[in-house]
């Protein structure tokens, strides 16, 4: 054969191997861009819900309680304000068939509150007509109990507030952990030491929020599995030190798993918490495909992505300090 034609043979062969490979390069490229452009949309998304959770329509109801970590918690303004955010950042905002399907990726949008946990999840059940309906619903707010084992029962909050039932006098008391442990005439153990009583307060809570939204993630496979999707959902691992920060202040945590990019599936999770949004002042854009960042929210020729509650968190995310573009 002559030389020519296993020229010919090898490019046969080879390069169609090339050009897979090349493709494949390309594609997993696409993917990435795609998976960086989701973890903006979805932290954005938290932050807007979580400072939404401040407003209310009666302005005399924010920020008028004795404690920073107590407020009237806007649980339908957040769910709002999360779905619009992402929803535009991800350059949806006016394709409802696109908002539905990527709706049936969020298995959960959790609300820790001041003294408990909303769950905003599917739910099935007979509407006014009789007739099975499936949508999004509150569920029952689940509040941060614990009970030991002299019969008392505690109702923790995200400071040391405590509701107590004395068991010993069948009475129920709240206050201050100190001011309750008076009350009781000391017969609630938990309450004499600060330390012991942060500590199981904050196990308590983490229980609490982690069990609850496992058993919901739980439960929102039987209605994927309705609507054909394969995707086993999870509750994903989270590192202890980011549960801390997850009850430290009222916020918002919502889950997005199994979106289809590329080869891969997108998974991933976001905390907003409203005493970090509400001191928010820097306001990450991307112009000119460059990330920077300003002080306030002035569209300096580009579109806000996401928010930092410092200079420095913008710079770890990758944004440069911006320039003031000549009006």
């Amino acid at each position: 054969m002559k030389t020519i034609s296993w020229v010919l043979v090898f490019v046969i062969i080879v390069f169609p191997l090339f050009f897979k490979n090349d493709l494949r390069a390309v594609e997993q490229e696409r993917a990435q861009e795609k998976m960086v452009m989701y973890d903006g949309a979805l932290r954005a998304a938290v932050q807007d819900a979580a400072f939404a959770l401040q407003l209310n329509e009666n302005k005399n109801l924010e920020g008028s309680y004795d404690s920073t970590k107590r407020i009237r918690a806007n649980k339908e303004r957040a769910v709002k304000a999360f779905y619009e955010t992402l929803f535009n950042n991800v350059g949806i905002r006016d394709d409802v068939i696109a908002q539905g399907v990527l709706k049936t990726y969020i298995p959960v949008i959790a609300v820790i509150d001041y003294d408990g946990l909303w769950i905003y999840t599917n739910e099935t059940f007979r509407n006014a007509k009789g007739e099975y309906e499936n949508r999004q619903v509150w569920k029952v707010k689940k509040p941060f109990a614990y009970s030991d084992e002299q019969g008392n029962s505690l109702t923790f909050t995200l400071d040391d507030y405590v509701y107590a039932y004395d068991a010993a006098t069948q009475e129920w008391f709240e206050g201050r952990r100190e001011e309750v442990s008076i009350l009781t005439d000391h017969r609630i153990p938990l309450l004499e030491d600060p330390d012991t009583f942060d500590q199981v307060r904050r196990s308590t809570i983490i229980s609490v929020v982690q069990g609850s939204l496992e058993h919901s993630i739980n439960s929102y496979n039987e209605y994927a599995r309705r609507l054909g999707i394969t995707y086993i959902f999870t509750l994903p691992r989270v590192e202890q030190e980011e549960w801390n920060n997850t009850i430290n202040d009222v916020g918002v945590l919502s889950f997005i798993q199994g979106v289809p990019v590329g080869l891969h599936t997108y998974n991933n999770y976001a905390l907003g918490g409203s005493r970090l949004v509400k001191s928010a002042v820097i306001y990450g854009y991307l112009r000119q495909g460059v990330k920077v960042y300003f002080r306030d929210s002035y569209h300096y020729g580009g579109e806000i992505i996401e928010k930092f509650s410092s200079e420095r968190e913008a710079a770890e995310a990758g944004y440069f300090p911006g320039e003031r573009e000549p009006k």
